[in-house]
C-alpha cells in the first residue's frame, strides 16, 4: 500500500522543498519507488531543486486538464532511476488545481508508487490543503523562531481537522517535526528556541534537525537534493531523518550541548 507524505509549514522559506527532495531522494535510495509532486502553482521551485528544470514539457495542471497524460509530464531522475518529479506549473494561478484533478492524479501515482511526497506552498490556504488532503504522513518543517513555530502549531490544527482521514473519522494523519537551519551557538545565546523549547509547544515526535549550512543553498543551487551530499553534516542530517521516517531508531547529532533557550530566558526555566 503506498503512502502519501506531506511536507508543510505555515511560514515561508523554513526549506520544504529541499525536504521534500531530501525525503524524496532517501527513500528511493531506500530502494523504494517514489515520486515527489511540487504542489506550489505559479511559484514553481522543485525542479530546480532536483535539477530537471530543463526536462520540463508537461506539469501537473497539464494533467489534471486532460492536456498530457501522467507519465508524459513525469520527470524520472538521472541519478536514482526509481525516482520521478512531477513538477509544478510556473504560468498558471493556483486555483488550476482541483479537488477532483488531485484526487485522480494522487490516484494514479499510488498505483505506480510506494511512496508519493507532496511538497506543499506555504501557508494555510487553497494550495496547502489541497497537498495535505489526502496524506498519510505529515513532515511539518520549522525554523526554531516563534514566528515560525506558531505557524507550525496552527498547520497540526488544519491537519487534525481538514484532511480526508480526518473527514472519515480514520487515524489521523502520522505527525512528524523536522526543524531546520539549527545553530546551537544561537540556542546558547537565547537568540533561537532550542529543541526543547519547539517540542515543549508542538508536542510531535522529532524527525530531524538540520544544521544551518552553506551546503543547503550550494546543493539547491547545483540541482543536487542535500542528502545526496553524503559527506556534509546536512546532507547526513537529512540522511538520519529519512532512516527514523522507516523506522529505524537514530540518535540526533548536531546539537551540541544546550543550556536553555529563548523561552527558558524569558519564563525563567
Amino acid at each position: 500500500m503506498s503512502r502519501i507524505v506531506v511536507i508543510t509549514s505555515g511560514k515561508g522559506g523554513v526549506g520544504k522543498t529541499t525536504t521534500a527532495a531530501s525525503l524524496a531522494a532517501g527513500l528511493a535510495r531506500a530502494g523504494f519507488k517514489v515520486a515527489v509532486v511540487d504542489f506550489d502553482v505559479g511559484l514553481r521551485n522543485l525542479d530546480l531543486v532536483m535539477g530537471c528544470e530543463r526536462r520540463v514539457v508537461f506539469d501537473f495542471v497539464n494533467v489534471i486538464n486532460g492536456d498530457a497524460r501522467l507519465n508524459q509530464a513525469l520527470i524520472k531522475d538521472k541519478r536514482l532511476g526509481n525516482l520521478a518529479i512531477l513538477p509544478a506549473s510556473q504560468t498558471r494561478d493556483k486555483e488550476a488545481l482541483t479537488e477532483a484533478g488531485v484526487e485522480q492524479v494522487i490516484g494514479e501515482l499510488r498505483e505506480q508508487f510506494d511512496y508519493i511526497v507532496c511538497d506543499s506552498p506555504a501557508g494555510i490556504e487553497r494550495g496547502s490543503h489541497l497537498a495535505a488532503y489526502h496524506a498519510d504522513d505529515a513532515v511539518v518543517v520549522t525554523n526554531p523562531e516563534v514566528s515560525s513555530v506558531r505557524d507550525s502549531d496552527r498547520v497540526l490544527g488544519l491537519l487534525a481537522s481538514r484532511t480526508r482521514r480526518a473527514e472519515r473519522g480514520d487515524a489521523p494523519v502520522q505527525e512528524h517535526l523536522l526543524l531546520t537551519r539549527y545553530d546551537p551557538q544561537r540556542v546558547k545565546k537565547g537568540d533561537m528556541l532550542s529543541v526543547e523549547d519547539v517540542q515543549d509547544i508542538l508536542a510531535v515526535s522529532l524527525l530531524g534537525v538540520i544544521p544551518e549550512s552553506e551546503v543547503v543553498l550550494n546543493a539547491s543551487n547545483a540541482g543536487v537534493p542535500v542528502i545526496l551530499e553524503e559527506s556534509t553534516d546536512a546532507g547526513q542530517a537529512y540522511d538520519d531523518a529519512v532512516a527514523r521516517y522507516l523506522g529505524e531508531q537514530r540518535p540526533h547529532r548536531f546539537l551540541q550541548t544546550e543550556r536553555k533557550g529563548l523561552l527558558g530566558r524569558m519564563f525563567g526555566g
